[in-house]
This record gives C-alpha cells, structure tokens and sequence, in this order.
C-alpha cells in the first residue's frame, strides 16, 4: 500500500557545531509523513558564567584627563610600574617598599597621583605586600578577575585605571571592614602628612 500523499524532499542544512539541533514541527493530523516546517539551526552561544557583580567603592568612571596612551605610559613610567600599572602584573612578596612603611600620610597611585588610601587604614596583614582595610572614598574600584584558573576581585584606580593589586573579605582581621586590601608598593607613592610630623 502506497501513501496517497507524494513524497516530499525535506532540505536539511549541515550544522558543524555539535550542540546545535533542528526543530522539527508536530505532525499534520492525517499525514504523518509531512512536516508543517524546519526551524533554522538556533545561534550558539559560547557559554560562559554569568558575570557576577560587585559593590564599588567608586562610583566614578575613569577620569578622562589621566588616561593615556601605551605609548604615553610608558614614557612615563619604569620598565617595572609599566608591568604592574599597565599590564597587571605583581611584585614578588615581600620586597615592596611599603610592605612594612607605617609613616603617618596618604598613599597616592603612582601613574597618575590620585590618592587612594590613607595611613590610618594599613595595618600588618603578614601576607608580603602591603595592606589597608579601605580605601578614600571613590578613588578605588573593583573588577571581577578570573584570571589563573581563579575568581578574584581586582582593585584600579578610578580615575586612571592602574592596576592596584587585590581585595580580599572575610579573612578574619581584625579591622572595621574585614577586608585586606592587597596593594603592590610599585603600584603606590606616599605623601607624608607633615603637620603631624612636626
């Protein structure tokens, strides 16, 4: 026994991605060899975690007149501030100048002179590299970082963009924030404040 319908030639486009599937329609009432239609393969999408947000101790974007070019930046600074400021590296623990610096002052980013932190707010983690419990309001922000197979949150200066070091909650220290603030020393300048030095 033959259909009464004719065959029909149902086109089917090569799909190379393996998570990519075609929709076939219900089945007509009375034919179940036609399809009402073929949906177009649906777009894949690389699939990634969704992006997780984080409160900023700074609601400034970058500041427009402290950006500069690569080129401009490293006029400016040494071979290693470049590293660290530009290209987000970290120095090796332990040898920042102001992992065990407690003068009275205000710490400043070194690639364009925002204050960022002020002494009040460094207290002695052991960690190797300097470390403050907050910032001055507004002059830091935070970045999720995934980089090194890890999720961490990264700290900048908001008006330039440097690359600060890495902020760290719920270590146990006793400070008002119970956050470590993990700053490189290349990354920072220091201002002392001297009406309370003399």
């Amino acid at each position: 026994m033959f259909s009464r319908f004719p065959p029909v030639a149902i086109p089917i486009r090569q799909v190379s991605h393996p998570h990519t599937a075609l929709r076939t329609a219900a089945r007509l009432k009375g034919n179940p060899l036609r399809f009402s239609r073929i949906q177009e393969p649906l777009r894949t999408v690389r699939s990634t975690p969704a992006k997780r947000h984080f409160h900023s101790t700074s609601a400034a974007m970058t500041d427009p007149s402290k950006t500069k070019s690569e080129s401009e930046w490293r006029a400016i600074l040494s071979p290693e501030q470049f590293r660290i400021l530009r290209e987000k590296g970290t120095e090796r623990a332990g040898t920042g100048k102001y992992d065990k610096f407690y003068e009275e002052g205000v710490y400043t980013c070194a690639g364009c002179g925002t204050p960022l932190y002020k002494s009040t707010t460094k207290f002695n983690s052991g960690c190797g590299w300097p470390a403050f419990f907050d910032a001055i309001p507004g002059a830091v922000q935070r970045h999720e970082d995934r980089s090194f197979g890890m999720t961490r949150i990264e700290i900048t200066c908001a008006a330039c963009g440097g690359h600060l070091g890495h902020v760290f909650k719920g270590e146990g220290f006793p400070t008002p924030t119970d956050e470590r603030h993990c700053v490189n020393s290349v990354s920072l300048n220091f201002v002392e404040d001297k009406d309370k030095k003399n």
